[in-house]
């Protein structure tokens, strides 16, 4: 992407790149990763919050851009032929308000996670990595979206996520393994990624080629 490239060597005039990028999905995309880390957006540790992420990232690109999915949806893309089509493979369109607030609230008796060593701090992630995987609020974007949230709630518990050393195969194997019941392979993932927090740094979500995830 040209103006990935170009922000890499320098050019962060973030109006300009917006401009640039207006006829490239994945560039506006990137950009407005900058954008978000840069102005960051009310840290709820709730749906509105992935609505605020969401929204942010694609505003402009997807027409439902902060919405909520309205229908069931499945996974077509899995190996697994039998989810494949199994309408059950992400949680109930009617039901994700319900089950986002039972995410928050768990989150919330955890205290968002800080306070943990970086053990525990690994698995209680992928366990909630896994649950808002499942939750799977909107249409599309979910990925990026679960990414940033992912990083800001880790680096306000103390921890930075460096997805440098995650590639798209390493990605969709912990997911499938998910759908599966095991959380070990996002377990390894984090294990890969998780640091101690510089608090001075302002977080940067793109990941894999400095890409959006999909």
């Amino acid at each position: 992407m040209r103006v990935t490239a170009r922000y890499e060597y320098g050019d962060i005039d973030v109006s300009r790149l917006l401009d640039d990028a207006d006829d490239d999905r994945s560039s506006a995309v990137f950009v407005r990763t900058i954008v978000l880390a840069e102005r960051r957006w009310p840290a709820t540790t709730d749906l509105d919050e992935l609505r605020a992420i969401h929204r942010g990232l694609f505003e402009g690109v997807f027409n439902d851009a902060g919405r909520l999915r309205t229908r069931d949806t499945t996974r077509e893309d899995t190996e697994d032929r039998a989810r494949a089509k199994n309408p059950e493979a992400f949680f109930p369109a009617n039901l994700i308000e319900t089950g986002a607030l039972n995410i928050a609230t768990e989150l919330a008796d955890k205290r968002n996670l800080r306070n943990l060593d970086r053990g525990d701090f690994i698995r209680q992630l992928a366990h909630i990595y896994d649950e808002l995987g499942y939750l799977h609020p909107f249409k599309g974007g979910n990925a990026m979206t679960l990414r940033i949230f992912a990083s800001r709630l880790a680096h306000d518990a103390g921890w930075d996520l460096d997805w440098g050393p995650v590639d798209r195969e390493l990605y969709r194997t912990a997911k499938h393994d998910a759908y599966r019941g095991q959380t070990t392979g996002f377990e390894r993932m984090f294990d890969l990624m998780v640091r101690p927090a510089n608090p001075t740094r302002v977080f940067l979500i793109a990941g894999w080629d400095q890409g959006p995830a999909h």
